[in-house]
């Protein structure tokens, strides 16, 4: 047989394939698939295929209600809406491959209605929520119809709503015409003319103007798995029909950005639509009549934000990646250059947790990379190109790198950080997600926190291992002194008020040099930790001895109070209130006059102090000032505010302490106290872990230690850090 014979009988087998396979429910009811003008006849009536379902649906309902074995009968309401909604009695009959319901149990009764179930079907069960007065109610939805039944007895409904799913439950998975499609490509993907010949025979794969009326692959029927009723979603199918009206809205948006973040939200969200809109962009990508026009390169563009985003399924994937092979016409095109980022960006694609943000999609659309602002201790900062995969681990090599500590024996890390917050980046993190959620904190904020809101990524030391060696020349022994001061600052590093003030002196000495009275002095709480004067302000200044008459008034006898009522009542009561407040707004000025007697006291001293260092050069004073720390026996580590649970005979309480981990054991402090109470070196720990959602669990020889804390991500990275590195130093 010539090839062209071969090629014709294989089309044909498709088309009487799919006309052989039953999508779905053979009700009377609009075509599954995508509706052309061209799929018309010219009255307006659908083609032979669609006859021919109705064909067999007529005969099926010739069929009497004999020809199938009955699993239940019973009458039951059913809500039929018209004008309003009411319930009206029916004969139900479930049978293996449908639930019907007639005028009546007799056996020439008319049959007013068919739901044929399929393994789309889905079951509302009979709950609290949806019981009316006497009657509990099972929902079952179908392919058109909702039936929503009602009966007098919940063991009644359980049984039919347990009975409609078990047969739904026994149904084979329903394939639509483009699954079928997709097959049949990837069993003749290496016959180029019967692939052509698939295309050209069935509109459903190619570009089209006209709209989706059902999504290109399965979902279930009226499921609410999926909802997200926060975010006021309907169901799967719905949304993936809304969705193919986005794609197409791309073409003639005069700002696609807007409409890219929407349809990859929306993906996040409903996770089983990201191979539907994989599916669409294909479709709308192949055969397009004029492929690099700027309008139709929209598709591309969005495909490409995909493709850095989600993941597709096994199946898709395959069928994605010759679409992408087949799809390059003309090398060096516009179309071609985009095959081939997709290409490499599903090589190198992990789902996100963020929609990519608006210059990420910017960026995407026009194949190039962002540029990303890494700051380090200090004032300095270095700027990276990096994609939609470049990892954090990534970008601490490229510091590395960059600032010359390929040979450091300390560890480095990426931080997210702002004025009030720092938190430290997991290695496997993406760096484009991070800089998302800048966006939208920075979106969000209003312009009182807009200065404290401003997040940054900042390379710092993470592991301390080997402070010593850690020349004084490097730009590490600079992170080093600023790390410190960090610590200094937030009240971590244990000191007399002597020493923090000398560090003060001394960082001043660093940062300006020798005194001088024009020299704008940066503020006291970048100097001194400030939480020490509040700490003697409030310890001197006592509570108020006298109460006032007024407020024993308002704390009388209950008989008394019960008489106060009325007019009188009320005045007295807001004499009351305004006598408490009056005297509480007096209690804080007190409290901000005496604060700032404190600080400026403090500041007085420290630049007494930062006069007698004159001649120190920058490095002598980080010098002397690391000197000065190092006195802390638990210098270089990380202090993290902790709960610690005690266990006695009189029961158990917990007590705020400070956790310390460090590069040889940890160690458990009283907060402000320079000498630890209990240290525990690596290897007397066997086992540590979560216990529970807040709850760090530390096993130490015979010993359980459990702290309850916010940072149990954080303590557990340090300690996996720390011992991984013990572990390579003993390998």
């Amino acid at each position: 047989m010539p090839l062209q014979g071969v090629c014709w009988f294989l089309c044909c087998r498709q088309g009487f394939s799919l006309l052989g396979r039953d999508y779905g429910e053979k009700e009377e009811e609009e075509s599954f698939e995508l509706r052309n003008k061209e799929d018309l006849t010219p009255n307006g009536r659908v083609s032979e295929s669609s006859e021919e379902m109705k064909s067999l649906i007529i005969d099926k309902n010739k069929m009497g209600q004999e020809e199938e074995p009955e699993l239940l009968v019973k009458w039951l309401l059913r809500e039929v809406r018209g004008n309003w909604i009411k319930q009206r009695r029916y004969w139900f009959v479930l049978t293996q491959d449908s639930l019907d319901y007639y005028t009546g149990p007799e056996k020439g009764a008319r049959r007013l209605g068919t739901l044929v179930l399929t393994n789309l079907c889905s079951v509302i069960w009979p709950d609290k929520q949806t019981y009316k007065e006497t009657y509990w109610s099972i929902t079952v939805y179908g392919r058109k119809h909702c039936y929503r039944l009602y009966t007098k007895h919940f063991n009644e409904a359980v049984h039919w709503a347990c009975a409609i799913q078990k047969i739904i439950d026994s149904k084979s998975p329903v394939e639509t015409p483009t699954q079928l499609l997709i097959r049949d490509i990837e069993e003749n993907k290496f016959n180029p003319e019967v692939v052509e010949h698939i295309y050209q025979h069935n509109p459903i794969l190619k570009y089209t103007q006209g709209p989706l009326y059902a999504p290109l692959l399965p979902f279930p029927y009226g499921s609410l798995e999926h909802t997200h009723s926060g975010k006021g979603y309907g169901s799967v199918r719905e949304e993936a029909v809304k969705l193919f009206n986005c794609l197409q809205q791309l073409e003639s948006a005069r700002e696609p950005v807007p409409i890219i973040q929407g349809v990859l939200q929306t993906c996040l969200d409903l996770r089983p639509l990201r191979d539907e809109v994989y599916c669409q962009l294909v479709k709308q990508t192949s055969y397009t009549p004029s492929p690099n026009t700027a309008a139709h390169l929209r598709y591309w563009q969005l495909l490409t934000c995909m493709s850095c985003t989600f993941l597709p399924g096994p199946i898709v994937l395959k069928y994605l990646r010759f679409h992408l092979k087949i799809q390059s016409q003309s090398p060096e095109s516009e179309m071609d250059n985009y095959a081939s980022f997709i290409s490499e960006a599903l090589e190198k694609t992990k789902c996100r947790e963020c929609v990519p943000s608006w210059e990420e999609i910017q960026m995407l659309m026009n194949r190039q990379e962002m540029l990303c602002t890494v700051h380090y201790p200090g004032p300095g900062s270095c700027q990276l190109y990096i994609s939609s995969h470049t990892t954090a681990n990534e970008v601490v090599r490229r510091m590395q790198e960059k600032l010359g500590l390929q040979e450091s024996k300390n560890t480095f890390a990426l931080y997210e950080q702002n004025a009030l917050w720092e938190q430290p980046v997991t290695g496997s993190a993406l760096v484009a997600d991070i800089l998302t959620r800048f966006e939208k904190v920075t979106c969000f904020s209003t312009k009182e926190s807009e200065s404290k809101s401003q997040w940054k990524l900042c390379f710092k030391l993470y592991c301390l291992l080997d402070a010593d060696s850690i020349s004084v020349d490097s730009i590490e022994y600079l992170f080093l002194f600023e790390q410190c001061h960090e610590m200094v600052v937030r009240g971590q590093l244990p000191a007399c008020e002597e020493d923090l003030q000398a560090l003060a002196a001394l960082r001043l000495q660093s940062l300006m040099g020798d005194f001088s009275t024009h020299a704008p002095c940066p503020p006291l709480d970048e100097l001194f930790p400030g939480h020490m004067l509040e700490t003697r302000v409030l310890m001197s200044i006592s509570a108020p001895q006298d109460v006032p008459p007024c407020q024993v008034a308002a704390q009388g006898c209950p008989t008394t109070q019960r008489f106060h009522t009325g007019l009188l009542a009320g005045t007295l009561w807001s004499h009351t209130a305004t006598a408490v407040h009056k005297q509480k707004v007096e209690q804080d000025m007190r409290l901000r006059t005496r604060l700032k007697e404190e600080a400026a006291a403090v500041m007085t001293s420290i630049l007494e102090r930062w006069k007698g260092l004159a001649g120190y050069s920058r490095r002598d004073s980080m010098a002397a000032y690391l000197t000065i720390a190092r006195q802390w026996s638990g210098f270089g580590c990380t202090l993290y505010e902790v709960d610690f649970y005690i266990q006695s005979s009189t029961g158990s309480f917990s007590q705020k302490l400070w956790l310390g981990v460090a590069a040889t054991s940890v160690s458990l402090y009283k907060q402000g106290e320079s000498e630890a109470l209990e240290s525990f070196p690596y290897g007397q720990i066997c086992s540590y872990g979560v216990s529970d959602s807040n709850t760090f669990k530390i096993t130490a020889g015979d010993r359980d230690l459990l702290f309850e804390t916010t940072k149990l991500t954080e303590i557990m990275q340090l300690m996996n850090a720390y011992f991984s590195a013990i572990h390579r130093q003993r390998g």
